[in-house]
């Protein structure tokens, strides 16, 4: 059985990021592009923790790498594409680019103010968070608006701030996740 921090969950996922061969090349490339307000996010992260929670051999593999990143001077679907351009020219991973700028748009919400602030509408908490290279790439750095726990938890948990249960459950269904990892447990309650 795996053994988790209880009592540092923030230490215990950078030492598994910090394992991860591919993670770190991702993270990276990523750097390299030079945004202020980003981070690598969703499955990127959610993926490694439920593997390891499933005492997974291997990692599973990624089906895309989310980066997100805030810029409110350029929030053209045009900078997006050229940022993903960038890095499959020096990267073979499945990168998708997308600036929270002007992601309030397309959900209906009041503009966001910072990457962390658009994490934390997305549809379940789990995916709400992401890691970033800081310090010239020396150190990494959690973005993790509505915490770890329920991640840790093995929950697949509505987030309250996006109250969307068939969008939830959609996103359940069609990612497989399920089927990919029994034992997660679906928190679709708003009181928990």
């Amino acid at each position: 059985m795996i053994e988790i921090w209880k009592d540092n969950l923030e230490e215990q996922l950078l030492m598994w990021l910090k394992a991860d061969a591919q993670r770190l090349a991702a993270l990276e490339r990523a750097s390299e592009l030079g945004l202020q307000d980003w981070c690598l996010a969703a499955g990127f992260v959610r993926n490694l923790v439920w593997d390891r929670l499933h005492e997974y051999a291997q990692s599973t593999p990624l089906d895309d790498i989310d980066l997100v990143y805030f810029d409110p001077q350029d929030s053209s679907p045009e900078r997006d594409w050229i940022l993903e351009t960038r890095l499959r020219e020096v990267s073979d991973l499945p990168w998708s680019v997308k600036n929270q700028a002007r992601m309030h748009v397309r959900n209906a919400d009041a503009p966001y103010v910072s990457t962390a602030d658009a994490m934390s509408y997305w549809v379940e908490m789990e995916t709400a968070i992401g890691v970033r290279l800081v310090s010239d790439g020396r150190e990494l750095e959690l973005v993790a608006p509505l915490g770890l726990e329920a991640l840790f938890a093995g929950s697949v948990t509505l987030n309250w701030k996006r109250p969307k249960p068939d969008a939830f459950k959609a996103r359940i269904e069609t990612k497989g996740w399920l089927e990919k990892w029994p034992r997660l447990v679906i928190v679709s309650s708003l009181d928990g």
